[in-house]
């Protein structure tokens, strides 16, 4: 099951998912779809620039309230059919961002077009879609808040707007923008397009032409920094999310498993934790190893007997995270596909040139076996609409890890480093769920000492480091050329804030109770 043909089956709305595949998160959740008209686009486009950037300050966001956020308790037997739903509102935002970002010229012509065509439309979708999840909550015996059917209206935002971070509290009966931008927005210098679309992202050569990245939504000039001019220590952007859970007190061991960096190719645009039995349900693509059944389709059963790329055949664990691509021309085999260029995720997609998973104590104490099945989320694949309460993210360069840690910035590394991505998981468990309607509220991250709150026991961290070949971007006059970006929700614009991991545990029982012995008794297993 390469990248080119990973089968679908055809009785897809009908098969019973594992009961642990959980509620699907993100239901049109908290949306920002960003439009960013380019002054330098007048000759092409026929209408002058004083149009363009009228029709940038007109409206450039759609911002949607977050369905799924607010469906903490469904019946078991209704999350199948809420998760299908909660990602029929995912993709409506999807659609609805990419109409907002193709219909420049007839928004400048029509003051009253994006209400008309695109925020009514959207939400008459939308209302229809919460009123199948009321039915399907209530057809199991299930309670429905009734005051969710007034989240389908979707607001529009002015492109002078804060629209980078979104921190959750209400503001003019929409979502307060807040937090850390970091130059999401808008561009500090160097020019206006700030993710938008310069000529449609048209790249001529390697060179990008304006700073909307290959496919138009970015990454920007604005999302990169040189490591080297980063004062040590550093770490930028998001707060206290991720700190590694191991020292030189507790349990002390170490468990690492050899999985490889996915030479099999094996991609798809799924997510069985978040989207079960959706196909296309992250909207951009995984890098998958270890188990090599994942897919939106796959449950429980199926992924305990699967084939699993690690050299300890007891791990059929399954790891995956969005791919890194290379914005420098080149396309890869999902050009035109669902999630791929469909989606603005284009570019050669790059293989890490290492993978290394590595499970540790708690500088605390001893830590417990984690169950079969359970699901770990971390991160937040759309943190830059979101705000930053589950983003996770840590960029570096090899010879600069112990110095900086970036979370908002991609690195420019110099010659002869390479790119890190490293991602330190939640490792308190509630002790009882392997997964929850939210997929966070069953696993916590431990504090800087290690203690678990709420009851919550220790279990093995999972640390992944991926390690990139990345030809450095340059910056020339406030765009950048031959970026790199992670993939991403189309209306998240590939930025580095949007970096997250996925981990579903299938260690056989014996290979577990060997990792916790070796963390618990201070050894190095693997």
């Amino acid at each position: 099951m390469g990248r080119n043909t990973r089968k679908r089956r055809s009785s897809m709305a009908t098969k019973a998912i594992a009961a642990s595949a959980a509620l699907a998160l993100g239901g049109g959740g908290l949306i920002w779809a960003n439009f960013y008209a380019s002054a330098h686009e007048s000759n092409n486009n026929g209408w002058s620039q004083n149009q363009t950037k009228a029709a940038a300050a007109q409206v450039a966001t759609i911002s949607c309230p977050d369905v799924g956020q607010k469906l903490t308790n469904v019946p078991q037997n209704a999350r199948q059919g809420v998760a299908t739903e909660l990602a029929n509102l995912d993709k409506q935002i999807t659609e609805a961002y990419a109409r907002l970002a193709s219909t420049r010229q007839a928004q400048a012509g029509d003051p009253g077009f994006v209400q008309n065509a695109i925020v009514g439309p959207l939400k008459e979708k939308r209302a229809a879609t919460i009123d199948r999840i009321r039915i399907d909550i209530q057809r199991v015996g299930g309670q429905f808040n009734s005051s969710l059917s007034q989240l389908a209206a979707c607001t529009t935002q002015n492109a002078q707007t804060n629209a980078g971070q979104a921190g959750g509290q209400q503001q003019n009966g929409g979502q307060q923008q807040g937090g850390q931008q970091q130059n999401g927005g808008q561009q500090q210098g160097g020019g206006q397009q700030q993710g938008g679309q310069q000529n449609g992202g048209q790249q001529n050569g390697g060179q990008q032409q304006g700073n909307g990245g290959q496919g138009g939504n970015g990454p920007v000039a604005a999302d990169f920094v040189d490591i080297t001019k980063v004062q040590g220590s550093a770490q930028l952007g998001v707060g206290q999310n991720g700190l590694p859970a191991n020292g030189n007190s507790g349990s002390r061991g170490t468990f690492t498993t050899k999985c490889g960096t996915n030479g099999n190719d094996n991609h798809n645009t799924d997510n069985v934790i978040v989207a079960p039995g959706v196909a296309n349900g992250a909207h951009h693509l995984h890098d998958y190893v270890g188990n090599q059944s994942n897919d939106a389709f796959a449950s429980d059963q199926e992924l305990a007997a699967a084939q699993t790329t690690c050299q300890n055949q007891g791990d059929k664990s399954s790891y995956f995270w969005p791919v890194l691509r290379l914005q420098n021309g080149q396309q890869d085999f999902d050009q035109n596909n669902d999630g791929g260029g469909k989606e603005g995720n284009v570019g050669k997609i790059l293989q890490p040139a290492q993978a290394q998973l590595k499970f540790v104590g708690n500088k605390k104490g001893n830590v417990v076996a984690m169950p079969t099945a359970l699901r770990i989320i971390t991160g937040d694949a759309k943190a830059f609409v979101n705000g930053n309460a589950n983003a996770n993210v840590n960029w570096s360069c090899t010879g600069f890890e112990n110095k900086v840690q970036l979370h908002d910035k991609y690195p420019i590394c110099p010659q002869g480093s390479q790119v890190v991505r490293t991602t330190n998981f939640q490792s308190c468990w509630d002790g009882q769920n392997i997964d929850s309607a939210n997929h966070r509220t069953h696993v916590a991250f431990a504090a800087a000492d290690g203690s678990c709150a709420n009851g919550f026991k220790a279990i093995p961290q999972l640390q992944v480091r991926l390690v990139y070949n990345v030809p450095a971007p340059k910056l020339q006059n406030g765009t950048v050329v031959n970026p790199y970006a992670v993939d991403t929700f189309p209306e998240n614009l590939h930025k580095p804030i949007t970096d997250h991991n996925d981990f579903i545990n299938f260690f056989s029982q014996n290979t577990m109770n060997k990792m916790v012995n070796c963390i618990n008794t201070g050894k190095k297993c693997q």
